[in-house]
């Protein structure tokens, strides 16, 4: 079932951009409302309890830190994406204070929005977590199937048209591409950093930007290594809260 979602923006066509962006992700978030005013939005968030809200930060001159000042008197906050045309320190500072999900500049990236939609899916299922049968993964071999769970899965790298799986024991050639993989997978686990490799996000310990080096770290304490590019980091280091 999809998270509830209401987009706050006072431009139109900034708002229109937002919610057709959004239809890409409709299978993950469903937009119930859309406001272009502090006084709508307020009735609207408290009327409908979103799980989710897109909230410009400046509403007609009205400020919407203030707005989630006030809603958070009443009822819970949902999780908060703001956007923005203007990259300004002040409000950022604001946001981090408010545990903001991420801070999108306009016009918003597809991409960094589909990260920060993968963040609050991600926080979500940690609530929910699934039980040991739904969370165990096939994947086929050349000699059949090999089946494991995700948190024993470090990574998986692009080999030709297949992929090579890499466990925090083992390592297996696997008869599905990144592709396939990408759409099969939990995207709040698996995370496609870049066209040859896609990371279990839940078993980073740590990242190195200076040496461009991700360490991975099994439930036992295993230690997995693995190189990336720049991009590949930071888009990890966008990603993670």
């Amino acid at each position: 079932m999809p998270l509830t979602a209401i987009v706050v923006e006072d431009e139109r066509l900034p708002r229109l951009a937002l919610l057709q962006k959004l239809e890409e992700h409709k299978q993950d978030i469903e937009v119930i409302a859309d406001c272009e005013s502090y006084d709508s939005a307020l009735q609207s968030i408290l009327h409908h309890r979103p799980d989710v809200l897109f909230l410009d930060i400046q509403l007609h001159g009205r400020d919407s830190i203030a707005l989630l000042e006030e809603l958070r008197q009443t009822i819970t906050l949902p999780h908060v994406i703001f956007t923005t045309a203007y990259a300004d320190r002040r409000y950022l500072m604001s946001a981090i204070k408010l545990d903001a999900v991420d801070y999108l500049l306009k016009p918003i990236d597809k991409n960094e929005l589909a990260l920060a939609i993968a963040k609050i899916i991600h926080h979500e299922q940690q609530r929910q977590p699934a039980t040991a049968d739904e969370q165990r993964l096939s994947f086929r071999t050349a000699n059949g199937k090999t089946i494991v769970h995700p948190d024993d899965i470090a990574y998986f790298q692009a080999d030709g048209n297949y992929a090579r799986l890499i466990t925090f024991y083992d390592t297996e050639d696997i008869f599905e591409s990144l592709a396939v993989l990408s759409r099969r997978l939990d995207p709040a686990v698996f995370v496609r950093t870049d066209r040859s490799t896609i990371v279990n996000v839940q078993r980073i310990m740590k990242l190195n930007t200076h040496r461009r080096v991700c360490i991975l770290r099994s439930p036992e304490g295993t230690i997995v290594q693995l190189e990336l590019s720049k991009s590949s980091i930071d888009c990890l280091l966008n990603l993670l809260p």
